[in-house]
């Protein structure tokens, strides 16, 4: 375990900066907190989560994918993707951290997806213990314990001291760059933090929600509840709920004509949406019910039944939280819990 006096992290927050880039969470203009640029003087923000989660810096909102030029018969294609540059992403959550593991089993499977790939490779992720969990709180569901986040690196604030410990290859290179700064230290005031860190996520009102039964086994049974209905009649297919969270992955591609050439560019895309996978011979969920079930039923049941019973889902919070008709995944896991038993 390293140690670092708290009045020193900007210091240390400019010796990374200086070797690579470096984002931190910070508060904007607003008042919101967002994965931000390091530049001297910026102070980064006590509160718990972002507004959005660091997925962005993997899977990016837009991003350019390919060029195309034509001349007469002839097309020019040209890759516009260049060495991606180092970077540090600083002070990253449990429940985020965990996300990334969620996006790999996306991404990096066979045939992997070289655009997130590339991010991956160049990113370190140094990660932030939760010491004041919030009540919109329930990654202690799916196994995480925001008291220890995984990453390549790990930090704890304490006090008057940040303390730092290696997870990974990148991890300890992270640690050696900032090395001049840091002391050697035990681990007893870590701990200490970390119990009381516990008690708390113990108590926090979701702590308890069962997931019990939301799996292969039952997929038919879940797909024709009749609580769909009742459950997606308030929604507003706004797409709220899968652009804050950190695990949503689906995309569209489109083709724009600049004038001088065609950019293929892929964007977020939300299953929300009525024009969500809508093909040559029409969309197959013509309903805000079909589309709504398909959300959920992905989060719960399709995506943990093909990936080891790991839900798409991390519990950070952020639907219930910005969801504006507060529907999300805790009420409809609670509101089926009972066509599972």
């Amino acid at each position: 375990m390293k140690a670092l006096s708290l009045a020193k992290l900007p210091e240390l927050f400019s010796l990374v900066a200086s070797k690579e880039a470096l984002y931190i969470p910070a508060d904007d203009g607003a008042g919101s907190a967002r994965f931000t640029r390091y530049t001297e003087g910026l102070e980064m923000t006590d509160k718990l989560n972002t507004v959005r989660s660091a997925k962005d810096f993997f899977f990016p909102q837009t991003e350019n994918l390919v060029d195309f030029k034509l001349k007469g018969k002839e097309i020019e294609i040209s890759d516009p993707r260049t060495e991606h540059e180092d970077f540090v992403l600083f002070g990253v959550r449990a429940c985020d951290a965990r996300s990334f593991q969620i996006l790999d089993k996306v991404f990096l499977v066979d045939p992997v997806d070289t655009y997130y790939q590339s991010r991956r490779e160049h990113g370190t992720v140094v990660t932030l213990a939760c010491t004041k969990p919030e009540e919109t709180c329930f990654c202690s569901v799916f196994g995480i314990d925001a008291a220890a986040p995984e990453g390549d690196a790990r930090c704890f604030i304490e006090g008057e001291t940040v303390y730092f410990e290696a997870l990974t290859g990148k991890g300890e290179a992270f640690l050696e760059t900032v090395s001049p700064l840091l002391t050697d230290s035990d681990d007893s005031a870590v701990k200490a933090q970390q119990e009381k860190t516990r008690e708390i996520l113990q108590k926090l009102p979701l702590k308890n929600l069962s997931l019990e039964g939301f799996g292969a086994e039952n997929l038919l049974k879940l797909f024709d509840s009749e609580k769909w209905a009742e459950l997606s009649e308030s929604c507003l297919g706004c797409g709220t709920c899968t652009f804050v969270c950190p695990t949503c992955q689906c995309y569209d591609i489109r083709d724009f004509d600049t004038g001088n050439g065609v950019k293929r560019f892929r964007c977020w895309d939300s299953c929300m949406y009525s024009d969500f996978t809508k093909m040559a011979h029409g969309n197959p969920r013509v309903s805000q019910l079909e589309r709504f079930r398909q959300r959920f039923m992905h989060k719960l049941v399709y995506f943990p039944a093909n990936n080891d019973g790991e839900y798409g889902c991390v519990g950070c919070g952020r639907c219930l939280a910005k969801c504006p008709i507060s529907m999300n995944i805790v009420k409809v896991a609670k509101a089926l819990e009972g066509e599972v038993r």
